[in-house]
């Protein structure tokens, strides 16, 4: 849990502060939580009739496009910056890949491998745009560095590689998404998002229109639902909470988003023949990054309770 109000008040934090910080992280673990769906919507047995080699990129298009018609009408303020045209390239690459991934190797697998995004946003975020760091930032990269590496070194041993190669490279995309999302927080969030998804299924379409496989009946029901409850409403609500938070402290919490996945995975499709139960070095690796997350937050909590224990003796 995070410090209780009073204490931080106590040690020098503005009200303002305080709530700003915790509306920021709640959005985030919310957003983090409707993310964790995305294995539930893309292994469904819904899309089986849809050719494996193809399926991620029909996905990412539907999801995408549903998402856009969604949110599109809630924009208030239409503003363009060159700055958004690296995040919507950015997101369109990262969700082609993440479904490809996600296509290719286990929905656990997935989801850790794009889990390297913190690193890159760490780095990102220090050296780029001269975001604030402390030791136990570094720390908590090198549990993540280490977690990812054993489940990429496990994995390339196997037939999954490219869904390995998939997952990291999303990984890079998706950073490049939160990075810039944080420059862009004074715009529209709603307007933000609407732009990433829409220009997601703009590039995608000739490829969807080429292969000519189309949803009927449930299908379309289920994109729709994946599309604005896993995509478009979650976005929305973590870029709101990176107004109050930095970029690497986002990207960090929204780690929850691979614990949950694969339990909602579990629980829907684990009876089918295709289910594929993440392997002992995922839940390795995935311990470590969780870890790394435990220690960035509590050394804060311990940190601002000690002196608060000290002055009462």
């Amino acid at each position: 849990m995070p410090p209780d109000k009073d204490e931080m008040l106590a040690h020098g934090a503005t009200p303002m502060f305080v709530e700003n910080r915790l509306t920021g992280r709640l959005l985030v673990i919310a957003a983090a939580a409707l993310w964790s769906t995305s294995g539930f919507f893309a292994k469904s047995p819904f899309f089986e009739s849809w050719p494996l080699e193809i399926r991620g990129p029909l996905l990412a298009f539907w999801r995408a496009l549903f998402a856009t018609l969604v949110l599109l009408p809630m924009t208030r303020e239409r503003r363009w910056t060159w700055w958004m045209l690296p995040m919507v390239l950015c997101f369109a690459a990262m969700n082609l890949t993440y479904l490809k991934s996600m296509t290719l190797t286990t929905a656990a697998n997935a989801i850790w491998l794009q889990s390297t995004a913190p690193i890159w946003v760490f780095l990102f975020g220090a050296i780029l745009f001269r975001e604030p760091t402390r030791g136990v930032d570094i720390l908590t990269m090198v549990f993540v560095l280490v977690g990812v590496g054993i489940i990429l070194l496990m994995e390339a041993q196997g037939e999954s590689l490219s869904g390995v190669v998939y997952g990291l490279i999303s990984g890079v995309f998706l950073a490049g998404v939160f990075v810039l999302l944080r420059r862009l927080r004074e715009i529209d969030t709603w307007w933000l998002v609407s732009a990433n998804l829409g220009v997601t299924a703009t590039l995608l379409a000739p490829y969807v229109v080429w292969q000519g496989v189309w949803p009927s009946g449930w299908q379309l029901f289920i994109l729709a639902c994946f599309g604005a409850l896993q995509l478009g409403l979650p976005y929305v609500l973590f870029a709101r909470g990176l107004r109050h938070i930095p970029s690497y402290e986002g990207s960090g919490l929204a780690l929850l988003e691979p614990v949950l996945m694969p339990v909602w995975v579990y629980l829907a499709w684990s009876h089918l023949d295709a289910y594929q139960p993440p392997q002992w070095w995922t839940w390795t690796g995935g311990a470590l990054i969780l870890a790394g997350l435990a220690v960035r937050y509590g050394t804060e909590i311990f940190q601002r309770r000690r002196p608060l224990r000290c002055a009462s003796v």
